[in-house]
């Protein structure tokens, strides 16, 4: 029997967090080139600097939302811990940074040794897609605060590039391209509305069932990647004036983020796929259309402004792009125009 007047009784297990440690350093180390000075442990990672012209440090950090939820009761982490990377490099990549280094942040309410290697097996494997080194993090255990089963999940990435090629959204003007690439589906944002409309707090075997539209289960359809898009996009920066990450808020909420303020993005409809999955939320919650493009991506996970030259070059080299529009000038409060194809 564990004495009461420890750590242990508390609700956290020190042995086991110790124990960790090593094959967490491990995990990361797969991640590390040369750039990295430290191989893990301590207080704080260490990461060389490339020396490049006018060197600007870009960061960002987020987490992946009520997902954890879905990916919880499916007892699927590994596409969660991808995603935590992969959301916070796409933000970078919206101001033409590259990515340098990464840490995370896990906080469980009981230590899962099993959910937290699947977890960071993701977060491992999303550093690799993207370049990124995985140099330090924080796993904590917060009895208490979170129910047994319930966990927190957050990233802070830090990326460079030079202050010439930055992405600031300044040169956009009327007649420049709209040049749209596809989301992989929901992504990571709106799983609230998602979990309410088809009830899966109250009944989660609807995530293991088909729903009008879609030809796999529910959960398969939740769960699938936020899709990277560095990895992409990153040799086409020189030809984008600015570019918008269609997370929280869809297209109406974060394409007018990166344009100057006398200047509107028009949007046609019908000119780009919307995945099925939209449908069947908007079909189960009676979502109007407006609701739906101010919560979701709507097949949209990138939306570049271009140049006519920059949008050919961009529509040439990465496969499934697709024109999508044009800004034009402002000429009410409506920042995003959406008009029938």
């Amino acid at each position: 029997m564990t004495p009461s007047g420890t750590y242990e009784a508390a609700g956290v297990a020190l042995d086991a967090m110790e124990g960790l440690k090593d094959r967490i350093k491990a995990f990361a180390g797969i991640t590390h080139g040369p750039q990295v000075l430290d191989g893990g442990g301590g207080f704080a990672g260490l990461f060389a600097l490339d020396a490049i012209d006018e060197p600007v440090l870009v960061a960002s950090t987020d987490g992946v939302g009520t997902k954890l939820k879905i990916a919880a009761q499916l007892g699927h982490f590994e596409g969660v811990g991808q995603d935590l990377v992969t959301l916070n490099v796409n933000d970078i990549l919206t101001k033409g940074a590259r990515p340098l280094f990464f840490l995370d942040y896990v906080s469980f309410s009981v230590l899962d040794e099993h959910r937290l290697e699947m977890l960071m097996r993701g977060i491992v494997w999303g550093c690799r897609e993207v370049g990124c080194a995985l140099i330090g993090g924080e796993t904590a255990q917060l009895p208490g605060v979170y129910s047994d089963a319930d966990f927190d999940l957050a990233g802070f990435v830090v990326g460079i590039a030079s202050r010439s090629q930055l992405l600031d959204g300044s040169a956009v003007k009327p007649g420049d391209r709209l040049i749209g690439i596809p989301s992989s589906g929901v992504h990571t944002n709106g799983f609230s509305l998602v979990r309410h409309v088809f009830g899966v707090d109250e009944d989660p075997t609807v995530l293991h069932r088909r729903v009008p539209g879609l030809n796999r289960n529910l959960g398969d359809e939740l769960m699938v990647r936020h899709r990277a898009y560095h990895p992409l996009l990153a040799p086409y920066l020189p030809q984008m004036k600015a570019l918008s990450h269609i997370t929280g808020g869809g297209l109406p909420g974060k394409v007018p983020a990166v344009l100057p303020p006398d200047v509107a993005a028009e949007f046609r409809l019908g000119s780009w796929a919307i995945p099925p999955i939209f449908g069947a939320v908007q079909q189960a919650g009676g979502i109007s259309d407006a609701e739906m493009y101010r919560v979701f991506n709507m097949g949209l996970g990138m939306v570049a402004v271009c140049d006519a030259a920059g949008a050919d070059a961009v529509l040439q080299g990465v496969p499934d792009a697709v024109d999508v529009g044009q800004i034009v000038g402002r000429a009410d409060e409506a920042r995003a125009i959406f008009r029938n194809a």
